[in-house]
Parts: C-alpha cells; structure tokens; sequence
C-alpha cells in the first residue's frame, strides 16, 4: 500500500470447524461501524501512525494512541518457524538492519528467517535513530499491545498466497487473545487482503467477522465480491462518487450496506475529495492531518 518513500506449526492449528459459529447466528451478528458518526470517514493509522514512528511497530501503535486514534491497521506474515510476525514487505530488509545482522541471508525473506532470528533485529533505527531498539512484533504481543491500548484494527493478510493456513492460524490467535469474542467482532476488528481467495476462506471459517476486499473490481463485478465481502478497499486513486455509490448500493453478507475505506490518503485535498465521495473511512499515514481536514470539509 505505502512506503516510507512517501513520508514513510501450521500442523498445530484447529480444524475449520472449531472456528465456524452458525451461519444463522452470524448474519444477524452487528458489524464495527464504519465511523464515529454519520457522514465522516473512519481515520485508520496505517500500520500505525507511520509518518511519525516506524510502521507495523509498538511505537507506531502507540503513537497512534496518543494522538488519539482508536483505530489501526497492520499487516501479518510468517516466519520459518511458523509464527505469525507483523510486517509489510515479505522481506526483511527495508525496515529491519538485517543485512548487518545475517549479511550473507540474501534476499532476506521473512520466510526464511526464524521468529527467534528476526526479533533480534532492529526495526526502527531505519526510520529515526530516536527509534533504534524497535523489534518486529509477534502477532500474539501486538494484539496484546493493541488491547491494551484499547485500540481497534483493521488487520492484513499480506501475501497470503505464500503462506497456506495463514487465515486459520491468523484466526487462532485472535481467538487465544480474547478478539474473536462477541464485543471485539461486533464494534473492534476488519480483516481485510488483496487476495480475494484469502476473504473468502476468513468468511467461510469466521462468518461472523467484518471483512474487506482490497482492491477496485469492476462496478458489474461488485456483486460477486458483495457476497464474502463487507467493504471493498480501494485505492484513492481508483476511486470516485460514482464508484462510492455502486459499492453502497450493494449489501455485503451481513445484510448491511458494502462499505468502502480508501487507502492511503496522507493529505488534506486527497482526504477532503474522498470524504465529498461518501467513502465511509481513509486509511493513512498521517491521521492527524486527515482528521482535521475531514472535520474542517
């Protein structure tokens, strides 16, 4: 989605079936609303507020907090080992010093790497030295962290293709962390990929769970997403009033209108033409900015 460059084992998993609640049950399960009240977008802090700390890290998340943002994004790989990690790219070397740490591990693939190797590395001193000692979270310490914080999240399976059984494992954990209970699944979490494959099999295992398709399909396909999918995430590029309206004149399958958040929107102009379009959240960078502009219209 946004780089830097622009401000900047699975055999252990449970059955399908232990994660599935009824069908029944799930469409008349409420869904995290789309914002705080009506007519202004959500403002998620993409991989955290990472204008300000580094992405996918607890400084980020934390940063977002202090601001006052109760909404965060993230995106999930796997490691070697199987662990589920919290980083973006599927390799480790433009946010961590992993080419000083293992100098001879090219091209240095998160799926190469052990979790006990990777959390050797620093994952912030790449963006600030005031960040030097930032680690690359586990899944399980950065849900912990964003629960502590009381923060909600839009969570990412990023290049799911890579890693098979990813979305149960993925649902496994949340499930042990408390945020595949009714509260947290009802008001707290998104899970969203650019892989509709991947929407799909979360739908099927966890019904009851907001999803979103990353991507912009055609207006004549947008029914055929509407069927797993809760929100169609489009780039703010791709997007106008007219495809807004298209994406909020289908129903998604918890019977309620599909939803759009847009990514990633780091200025004032870009966040007030999407707000104008009727998108129902942004997701960006700089959070702070977006709210204002959102508020000021």
């Amino acid at each position: 989605m946004y780089t830097r460059a622009a401000a900047t084992t699975v055999a252990a998993l449970l059955g399908a079936g232990a994660l599935v609640l009824p069908t029944t049950a799930a469409a008349d399960t409420p869904v995290a609303p789309s914002a705080a009240k009506p007519g202004t977008p959500l403002v998620v802090a993409h991989r955290g507020a990472s204008a300000y700390a580094p992405e996918n890290t607890f400084a980020a998340i934390d940063k977002a907090r202090d601001m006052g943002f109760s909404w965060v994004e993230n995106d999930v790989q796997r490691t070697k080992d199987g662990e589920l990690v919290i980083m973006h790219d599927d390799t480790l070397k433009r946010t961590t010093n992993v080419e000083q740490v293992f100098p001879g591990r090219a091209p240095w693939k998160v799926a190469d790497f052990t979790a006990a190797e990777i959390a050797r590395l620093d994952a912030g001193s790449w963006f600030s030295p005031k960040y030097a000692g930032q680690r690359v979270p586990t899944l399980k310490q950065y849900m912990k962290r964003v629960s502590r914080n009381k923060q909600s999240l839009v969570f990412e399976f990023k290049k799911p293709e890579l890693y098979p059984g990813i979305e149960k494992q993925g649902l496994r954990i949340l499930r042990d962390t408390g945020w595949l209970d009714r509260q947290h699944v009802k008001k707290k979490l998104v899970i969203q990929s650019f892989s509709a494959d991947s929407v799909k099999t979360v739908h099927k295992l966890r019904p009851d769970v907001k999803t979103g398709f990353l991507g912009t399909p055609a207006v004549a396909d947008l029914p055929r997403y509407a069927k797993f999918s809760d929100q169609i995430n489009a780039t703010h590029t791709s997007i106008s009033a007219a495809y807004v309206k298209a994406i909020h004149a289908l129903k998604g399958p918890h019977k309620k209108r599909l939803e759009i958040y847009t990514w990633t929107v780091n200025d004032a102009p870009n966040a007030v033409r999407a707000a104008r379009f009727g998108v129902d959240g942004i997701i960006t960078n700089t959070p702070d900015v977006v709210r204002k502009a959102v508020r000021k219209g």
